[in-house]
């Protein structure tokens, strides 16, 4: 794996606050894990998950959403940022979105901003295997 990314790599895109563009963040996202030699479905489901929630719960008319990946040998950190700052996910009884988000990172979370905006993050070990008993943010 360090033979493939021997230091921090990054991709980062801003797409529109539509269905379709969530999919494209998907798309974009497997073919990038693709090139850089690092395991495909899982972050790719959790980018799924994450975009869909921006443009559902995050988008505001007129304002976009932004996915970064960044990757070192060790963790791959999805960070999915949208334009409502003011909505605050949780894993609900309603939804399961952030339920798979939870099974498959390793930690996640959300974080400010840039004013008006939130990060949702999720760290995925780049090797693909899970810590035993991690505790989740």
């Amino acid at each position: 794996m360090s033979d493939v990314i021997p230091q921090l790599v990054d991709f980062h895109v801003q797409l529109s606050a539509t269905p379709r563009a969530a999919r494209l963040a998907r798309l974009l996202t497997v073919e990038q894990l693709r090139g850089w030699g690092l395991p495909l479905v899982e972050p790719a489901h959790i980018v799924a998950e994450l975009a869909a929630n921006a443009v559902t719960h995050g988008g505001v008319p007129g304002r976009d959403f932004r996915l970064a990946l960044k990757a070192t040998p060790e963790v791959l950190l999805i960070e999915v940022t949208d334009a409502r700052g003011d909505r605050i996910p949780r894993i609900r009884d309603a939804g399961c979105g952030l339920v798979i988000v939870e099974a498959l990172a390793e930690r996640w979370g959300v974080r400010e901003g840039p004013p008006p905006c939130k990060v949702v993050w999720a760290e995925f070990l780049a090797t693909g295997s899970r810590r035993p008993a991690t505790r989740r943010a």
